[in-house]
């Protein structure tokens, strides 16, 4: 009775609603209203609802041609309320129906969404929403108008809500390959996935940066530490990710396409989902450093997944502040609280066991636990395939249709424990715990 009370407390709203959201996405995608004239198999509905309601993108089945409009508008649903959160929507809903929100949650929302929780919920959800929708409108109206009648509004608000929720879901068969030189295109994606990936924080503060940044020397005067600190860390992570791509893919496109295709590829490869180059023929490197980039995410409180850029960070400041001889943790000239330090650790730990251990199901599940010369390159395969489910990506080299059953679920849990953030899976086990009152006896231990 009392394991099922702590399984229906506030830590676990998130799993039930996101849960409840996939199992009625599936079940609608799965109706013939839906499809094309064509069926669908449950595992494929169930993994496209998953897929979408953590806005990943992975896809079985060709999105574009396997489903109705019915379909494509259940999918684009499904992404907007995953990218946005199942708890922002029910809290926005509360709020308008005049309900009163619970202390429990107000402080759960305001963790996640801005990190200090004494804010308002109904004022800081309403501008959040005009924000969001406002972008996505924007977006789809400037990319319907790009288009040159190419791209009908349907398809337009689509991609403009699955790049701003970074899903990384397309209608065209080849993603955006189409669009590899047009610049506009693909600075306007880019932008709508970064702008999705910073944080819901960052983008109620954007409006009074972007008033005064002419006015500011440093960006750091007027945006706060943590907003200041993540789209720094991003910027810096979208550069490197720029300069390797560029110097290690080699294309025979030219110059400008050669930069541009390498660039977007840096935006995408952390959040989106999007590609404008071929993975599949991608070097390994490419396909290393990319890994990299999907297990790091977006920022916390975003539409994306990961680790995030602030524990990054953190563990970045941890590793200086070990080589210098500091007690203290200093990220930007401010020091960081033991508690968030040991999140920080436990998360990075927890997230490499949960991927090593997927991956190491996927080597059985998918027929590469056999001799490395009948499955060279499978493990990279199966490796990237599992951090682009855990970062909610949607980047993948092929292998997401040849998936066997139990592959399927394997990801599927992975895009789930992604989007719902590994935090959340911790807090919930916080809930579980009972608190020990006495300490052991410690002893030295040989490190190295």
């Amino acid at each position: 009775m009392k394991h099922a009370q702590k399984f229906l407390s506030p830590a676990f709203l998130p799993v039930h609603f996101f849960f409840a959201t996939i199992l009625l996405g599936g079940v609608l995608l799965h109706l013939p209203i839906s499809l094309n004239g064509t069926q669908l198999s449950w595992i494929d509905a169930m993994f496209t609802s998953v897929s979408a309601t953590c806005v990943t993108g992975l896809v079985v089945v060709d999105t574009g041609t396997m489903f109705s409009t019915f379909g494509l508008t259940v999918i684009a649903l499904l992404i907007q309320i995953g990218g946005l959160g199942v708890m922002t929507y029910t809290s926005l809903v509360f709020y308008l129906w005049r309900r009163r929100v619970s202390l429990t949650d107000r402080i759960a929302v305001g963790q996640s969404l801005q990190g200090d929780p004494s804010f308002n919920l109904g004022r800081f959800l309403v501008r959040l929403f005009l924000v969001c929708f406002g972008i996505e409108a924007v977006g789809a109206v400037v990319f319907y108008s790009l288009g040159l009648g190419g791209v009908d509004w349907f398809s337009a608000f689509f991609h403009s809500v699955s790049a701003f929720c970074n899903a990384g879901f397309s209608l065209y068969p080849d993603s955006l390959m189409r669009f590899s030189g047009n610049l506009p295109i693909n600075l306007l994606f880019m932008l709508l996935i970064f702008l999705g990936g910073i944080g819901f924080h960052v983008l109620v503060e954007l409006p009074g940066f972007l008033g005064s940044a002419f006015k500011a020397r440093r960006l750091r005067d007027t945006l706060s530490w943590q907003s200041s600190l993540v789209i720094r860390t991003s910027l810096w992570l979208i550069l490197i990710g720029w300069v390797v791509f560029f110097l290690i893919e080699q294309r025979q496109d030219g110059l400008f396409t050669a930069l541009l295709q390498s660039l977007f590829q840096s935006v995408t490869a952390r959040t989106a989902g999007f590609n404008s180059m071929d993975i599949g023929i991608m070097t390994d490197t490419s396909l290393f450093i990319m890994i990299l980039l999907m297990v790091i995410g977006g920022s916390p409180g975003s539409c994306a997944g990961g680790i995030k850029t602030t524990t990054l960070r953190v563990l970045l400041g941890f590793a200086v502040s070990q080589i210098k001889g500091r007690d203290q943790v200093v990220v930007d000239r401010c020091g960081v609280d033991a508690p968030t330090v040991n999140k920080a650790m436990t998360l990075v730990i927890f997230a490499f066991v949960l991927i090593m251990c997927s991956v190491l199901v996927l080597t059985v599940t998918e027929g590469a636990n056999q001799p490395h010369q009948m499955v060279r390159g499978k493990f990279m395969e199966l490796f990237f395939e599992a951090a682009s489910a855990f970062g909610t990506v949607g980047l993948s080299t092929g292998l997401t249709p040849t998936l066997s059953t139990p592959g399927k679920f394997v990801i599927m849990m992975l895009m789930f424990v992604g989007r719902l953030g590994p935090i959340v899976f911790l807090t919930m086990l916080q809930a579980w715990q009972t608190r020990e009152h006495y300490r052991r006896a410690e002893k030295s231990m040989l490190i190295g």
